[in-house]
């Protein structure tokens, strides 16, 4: 038998960080090198298959269930039990790793959780390395924090009371390009993953835990595949047990919603349930279904809620799915952040959060995810409700349930139109967001929502579709790329006159304006929002 090739030497082209040793060892960056060796060809071929998979959607303006997984779909099998530390997950809590998140975060009173370099994380190098150091420290138990603006102090309670963590990677799509092989950008899915399990795999394991992971953006059962046999190998790589590893995997894409069986079935000795996000899931829609005329444009975002029928329909596919395998299914984010001024917001919004959260644990849920921890106890309530004692609700298996594939994509079951207002919203928060990105600020407030990229996608996910479209509003005036400018212009302005000229010219506001104009406006619509601004967040 021939010796292996060896693993192409990693290049680390970035200005050095505090402490950046502790996580860039020669060691930990020989297994990233041995995973982008073993796995990059293959990430290259699914990511072309992406987009093979999109051409044939604008030709058929259509999805069904895979005829050649038949089988798969009907035969009997489950996934592999659930961990303690991952039984009972009524409450998670998600967020960026930044210091006073991470303790913050595990001291939530939330049961997991969701450690994220994804959407809630702007990839800056400083985020990205720092964020592996901070959870190193938090498992070490030697991070602490002082808020240098109020002088509060921020530590960590006893070990029994944290949260669980569950971390993120970046998406298969994100490249790092300040870490190189042989002259090309390292995975960021590759490198998150590779450098937190090298790091803590065995920490987690002493720890009576283990690597947990949330995979972001899959759209098929191919992608967990290859997720599958990169646990299998770095598993076998520090020489811990076969099934140590966790997987859930976020079903966020409308394709990877026709595949969820499939998708546990290749991840079975790993997978621990499936989520159902929202913004990301409905950006999926659009950016797949953006030709398919007028039944597919979606309304004002806001007016896309979980009890829409398409969103009823995938919600309780998933219930159903991840019961039927044995695996936990987790509900939305509840995004709301609490006003330190005006109690009244709060009331009307925490109402919504708890119908929200009953209906989840009404419908077979066994857990949900919020964005602030003074909503936990809301969110842990509903559960509670429902639970009591019991870790979760697996053995609902919800077989009233029936869905049909049209179901998924009946767009036009909803009975609400795109509005001006709708459109001058996606202008306002899109701006926002992506100049808090381009500082390098993952998760943002804005109008008191806890916002990340996925916000950003579709804001200007639904302007493209509205002026491809052709969409009146109710005021009588059409979706047109100069009316959107005009908007955004108009919202500079509000800007610049809100928080002063001094600010504004500290911060990154045209760069945004100009970003969101870019990809909402460009005939040539661009995959990921993700993709462009990257490049202007590295060019700093």
């Amino acid at each position: 038998m021939s010796a292996p090739a060896p693993s192409p030497l990693a290049i680390v082209d970035a200005e050095p960080l505090p402490r950046q040793d502790e996580v860039l060892t020669d060691a930990a960056l020989a297994f990233v090198a041995e995973l982008h060796r073993r796995f990059a060809p293959r990430r290259a071929e699914l990511l072309a298959r992406r987009a093979e998979r999109r051409a044939e959607i604008a030709r058929t303006s259509t999805l069904d269930f895979l005829p050649e997984t038949a089988q798969i779909r009907e035969g009997d099998w489950k996934v592999a039990p659930a961990p303690a530390a991952l039984d009972d997950r009524r409450v998670e809590i998600t967020g960026p790793t930044d210091r006073k998140m991470t303790i913050n975060a595990l001291n939530s009173g939330a049961r997991v959780w969701l450690a994220d370099f994804e959407d809630a994380s702007a990839p800056t190098w400083e985020n990205v390395v720092l964020g592996q150091l901070n959870l190193i420290d938090a498992y070490e138990r030697r991070i602490d924090f002082t808020d240098p603006r109020t002088g509060k102090a921020y530590a960590l309670r006893p070990a029994e009371e944290l949260a669980t963590v569950v971390m993120r990677p970046r998406g298969w799509h994100l490249q790092e390009r300040h870490i190189r092989f042989e002259g090309a950008p390292a995975s960021g899915s590759l490198v998150d993953f590779g450098l937190y399990f090298f790091h803590n795999a065995q920490r987690l394991i002493d720890l009576g835990k283990g690597p947990y992971f949330y995979l972001p953006k899959t759209e098929s059962h191919l992608e967990a595949r290859l997720w599958n046999d990169i646990f299998v190998f770095a598993q076998d790589y520090v020489g811990i047990p076969q099934g140590t590893v966790r997987a859930t995997v976020l079903i966020e894409t409308i394709t990877a919603a026709y595949e969820m069986d499939e998708i546990l079935y290749e991840l079975r000795d790993h997978a621990s349930g499936l989520n159902a996000g929202r913004w990301d899931y409905l950006f999926s829609i659009v950016k797949n279904f953006r030709d398919g005329g007028e039944k597919f444009v979606l309304p004002d975002r806001n007016a896309v809620t979980m009890t829409a029928p398409f969103m009823r329909a995938y919600t309780e596919l998933l219930v159903r799915t991840c019961h039927k395998r044995g695996a936990h299914a987790i509900g939305g984010m509840a995004a709301f952040i609490p006003s330190r001024k005006d109690p009244e917001v709060n009331k009307v919004a925490f109402e919504k959060v708890k119908a929200d959260k009953d209906r989840e644990a009404g419908d077979g849920f066994d857990g949900s995810w919020v964005a602030h921890p003074d909503l936990v106890p809301i969110a842990m309530a509903s559960f509670d409700a429902v639970l009591g004692e019991k870790p979760n609700q697996k053995d609902r298996l919800r077989e009233d349930v029936s869905v049909a594939p049209g179901d998924l994509i009946a767009i036009d079951s909803l009975d609400a139109r795109p509005t001006y207002e709708g459109l001058r919203n996606a202008v306002q928060v899109g701006i926002r967001y992506i100049e808090a990105w381009l500082r390098g600020l993952g998760a943002v407030a804005i109008f008191n929502l806890m916002e990340d990229a996925a916000t950003a996608e579709i804001s200007r996910s639904q302007i493209w579709q509205w002026i491809n479209a052709g969409v009146v509003f109710e005021n009588g005036q059409k979706a047109t790329a100069d009316l959107t400018r005009q908007v955004a212009a108009d919202e500079l302005a509000a800007i610049r006159a809100e928080i002063g000229e001094e600010a504004f010219a500290a911060g990154k506001w045209q760069q945004a304006h100009d970003l969101l104009l870019t990809v909402s406006l460009d005939a040539d619509y661009a995959d990921f929002l993700t993709l462009p601004a990257y490049e202007q967040l590295i060019a700093e």
